[in-house]
């Protein structure tokens, strides 16, 4: 009987993470979730351990990480991904992009395993060329508010980079692109739960600026496909991973209203600064390189996101407790840490 691989996803508590851990053990792998719950939940990847072998492990990355199983695959999505979280916790973000990424990228040396960091379609900055193409550099404001995000995924490719130079590590780069779907967090900032959660409540829809600036939306699960189809790949990347259909802000939120049977208004708010004004990548290695696309059509997949929210909404409130205790036996990780209250 061959030997099930073994994946180590780091933030796979998270929205995108937790996603990812689902398909990879639909996929057959054995999961290791790594998680010090800055912005990951715990409910997010209760139950997963029925579906295969899968551990659950509070743990800091910028500590580091020893693991006594062989390791296939070491997948970095740990960082705070939304505005209201990087500008929160602007030093933890950085963390995460700098001695967080070293101490994956030095397990996955000694493990000999496949690196995949998460980086993201923020390394454009306020894109000069549209659509971004990965030999784009970008237009980033580096001391900016966004600056913590962007720099730390930025110097995060190059740390990616370098160890695939110097030590010949498997290593690979998703630009991510923004994602959407089930188990966002309504207060997250980002566009799609802000709408969807205001236009559920009844509440004004709140649109930055006049609304114009354009977004491309990806439906998470066709992201997770991606990731794991860079996994088994070799291409270094960076590969972009993303929907290549805008759509304005405006736009979105009337979609929202719409689709949600509400009556609330849409009203305008102050733009925040350096909020880039075009989005949208240009998939071609993608097709090329992995055979991807995203298949998932943005009324459908807005249809199961809106049907989520609605659901979370009418449920009981959950219990306080973030304790993955309840749903993961322990595993020796040097320097955990508890999961936050």
């Amino acid at each position: 009987m061959s030997r099930r691989e073994t994946a180590v996803v780091a933030g796979g508590a998270g929205f995108v993470g937790s996603h990812l851990c689902r398909l990879l053990l639909d996929g057959g792998y054995e999961v290791i979730c790594l998680d010090n719950f800055l912005t990951g939940d715990v409910r997010n990847v209760a139950g997963l351990d029925q579906l295969g072998p899968f551990r659950l492990q509070p743990h800091d990355i910028t500590e580091a990480v020893a693991l006594p199983e062989t390791v296939d695959v070491v997948f970095h999505l740990a960082s705070p991904a939304s505005p209201v979280d990087y500008l929160r916790h602007p030093l933890a973000t950085l963390a995460a992009g700098s001695s967080g990424t070293e101490n994956l990228l030095r397990l996955a040396r000694e493990k000999s395993a496949r690196f995949v960091v998460a980086s993201t379609s923020e390394v454009y900055g306020d894109p000069l060329v549209h659509p971004q193409p990965e030999t784009y550099w970008g237009n980033v404001n580096p001391i900016g508010p966004r600056s913590v995000y962007d720099e730390a995924k930025r110097f995060a490719e190059a740390l990616t980079a370098a160890h695939r130079r110097t030590y010949g590590t498997s290593t690979a780069i998703a630009r991510i692109f923004n994602t959407y779907g089930p188990r966002m967090r309504p207060a997250d900032g980002r566009a799609v739960p802000a709408f969807v959660t205001q236009a559920l409540r009844g509440d004004p829809v709140t649109v930055a600026g006049d609304g114009s600036q354009t977004r491309s939306l990806c439906y998470v699960d066709d992201l997770a496909e991606g990731l794991v189809l860079l996994s088994a790949a070799t291409t270094p990347g960076p590969v972009n991973l993303g929907n290549p259909h805008e759509i304005s802000m405006l736009d979105l939120a009337t979609r929202v209203v719409h689709m949600t049977g509400s009556t609330s208004p849409i009203v305008f708010t102050e733009r925040p600064q350096d909020d880039p004004s075009l989005r949208c990548p240009d998939i071609t290695r993608a097709r090329e390189e992995l055979g991807w696309k995203p298949t998932t059509d943005l009324s459908e997949g807005l249809h199961r996101t809106i049907s989520w929210f609605r659901s979370r909404a009418m449920a009981p409130a959950p219990s306080p407790t973030r304790s993955p205790s309840a749903i993961s036996r322990p595993v020796t990780v040097s320097n955990s840490v508890p999961p936050s209250p």
